[in-house]
C-alpha cells in the first residue's frame, strides 16, 4: 500500500458527506450479522484504515509515521478514534512493542485483497500520464545500494522525475511483502523461491584483500590454510551466522572459519577497517576494485577467488508490478553498472 494515502487523497472527492462501501468477510463478528457485513465509512475511515495497516505491519507507530510521512502522535490520535467507531480493540500497545489484536488481525487479513485491488486500478492510470509516477520501496542488500542502486539514480532521476524511489538497504533478510516493500534485492542464492526473480547483475567474484603496511608487517598468505596464522575480519550474514569464508581452485574448495577479534554486519564498515590496515577481509570484487586500483588495497590468494551468482531483484506474484519498478529494473539492465 506505499503511497496509497497520498494516491487516495489526491483521487477521492472533497466531498466530506460521500459515503464508501467496504464488504468484509468476517468470522468473529466484529460489528457483523451473519459471515459479513457491510461498513459505511467516511474518506476520513480510509485514511486511518490505510494508517492501521501500516501500524500492524511495522508493528510500530514510529516506523510507520515514517513511512507515511505523518507524525507518530498524529497515527495514535486517528487509531483510537477507529477504534472508537469500531467499538473493539485493534492493537495491543506496551512500551516496548505494537501487536494486533484478534481482532485487528482479522480485520488486516480482510482489507488487505481490497487495498490491493484499489492500489492496482490507481497505479494502472499510469499509462494515461505524459510521465510516469508513483511511489516504489526497495529492501536491498547493502552492497546492492551502493553499487548497483545508487550509481543509476541520477540518470534514473533524469529520465522519470515523477518516480520515487524508497530505498532500505539493510541485509537481514524480510519479508518483503509484509514489510510494505515492492520487491528486494539480493544475491541469487538468498532469493526467496515463492518469488519472482529477475537478474540485474552479472556473477561476482569474491576476493580477499589487505592493505599494504598490514601485508608488510604480517606477510601474504599464500594458501588458505595461511589465513589461520592472520588477523581477519569475520562477516555477520543477515541471519546473524557468522560467514565462513569460500574458496575454490580447480575444483577444490575451501570452507574456514577465519580467526579475529573483529566481526562486521556490513562489509563497507570492515572495508575502512582494512583500509586502515586492520587485517584481511572476504569482499565482493566491484567492492574493493577502486582501492585496489589506486594501491590502497592488495589482492591475495587471487586463484582461490570463487565467482557467485549475482544480484536478483525479486517481487510478489500475486500483486500487479508498479510501473515505477518495471522501469527501474528495465534501467538497471540496460545500464548494466556491474554487467550482465
Amino acid at each position: 500500500m506505499n503511497g496509497l494515502v497520498k494516491k487516495i487523497q489526491q483521487r477521492i472527492s472533497a466531498n466530506r458527506s460521500m459515503v464508501y462501501i467496504i464488504s468484509v468477510s468476517t468470522q468473529s463478528g466484529v460489528k457483523a450479522q451473519g459471515k459479513g457485513f457491510c461498513m459505511q465509512i467516511s474518506r476520513a475511515d480510509v485514511a486511518d484504515l490505510i494508517y492501521f495497516m501500516a501500524i500492524a505491519r511495522h508493528r510500530s507507530f514510529s516506523r510507520a509515521a515514517i513511512e507515511l510521512g505523518v507524525s507518530a502522535s498524529a497515527l495514535s490520535h486517528a487509531l483510537k478514534g477507529l477504534e472508537t467507531r469500531l467499538g473493539v480493540r485493534l492493537l495491543n500497545r506496551t512500551t516496548k512493542s505494537v501487536t494486533p489484536t484478534a481482532a485487528g488481525e482479522e480485520l488486516v487479513q480482510s482489507v488487505l485483497q481490497p487495498f490491493d485491488i484499489i492500489e492496482g486500478a490507481l497505479e494502472s492510470l499510469n499509462k494515461y500520464r505524459n510521465t510516469p509516477g508513483g511511489r516504489i520501496r526497495i529492501n536491498a542488500a547493502v552492497e546492492a545500494a551502493n553499487l548497483l542502486l545508487a550509481p543509476v539514480m541520477p540518470a534514473f532521476m533524469d529520465r522519470y522525475p515523477d518516480i520515487e524511489i524508497d530505498i532500505v538497504a539493510s541485509n537481514r533478510m524480510v519479508d518483503v511483502t509484509d514489510a510494505g516493500f515492492d520487491a528486494g534485492i539480493r544475491y541469487g542464492g538468498t532469493v526467496p523461491e515463492d518469488m519472482v526473480a529477475r537478474r540485474l547483475s552479472a556473477d561476482i567474484r569474491w576476493v580477499i584483500a589487505a592493505s599494504p603496511d598490514y601485508l608488510e608487517r604480517y606477510g601474504t598468505p599464500e594458501h588458505p590454510d595461511d589465513l589461520l596464522h592472520h588477523r581477519c575480519i569475520s562477516n555477520r550474514l543477515g541471519d546473524d551466522r557468522i560467514y565462513r569464508w569460500e574458496l575454490e581452485r580447480d575444483g577444490e574448495t575451501y570452507q574456514i572459519t577465519v580467526p579475529g577479534s573483529v566481526t562486521v554486519n556490513q562489509a563497507e564498515t570492515g572495508l575502512v577497517a582494512v583500509l586502515g590496515g586492520a587485517g584481511l577481509m572476504y569482499f565482493p570484487e566491484p567492492l574493493v576494485a577502486p582501492y585496489v586500483k589506486d594501491g590502497r588495497l592488495r589482492l591475495v590468494l587471487t586463484e582461490w577467488s570463487p565467482l557467485e551468482e549475482g544480484f536478483y531483484i525479486y517481487y510478489s506474484s500475486r500483486r500487479q508490478l508498479p510501473t515505477g519498478l518495471r522501469l527501474l529494473i528495465e534501467f538497471i539492465q540496460e545500464a548494466r553498472p556491474l554487467g550482465l
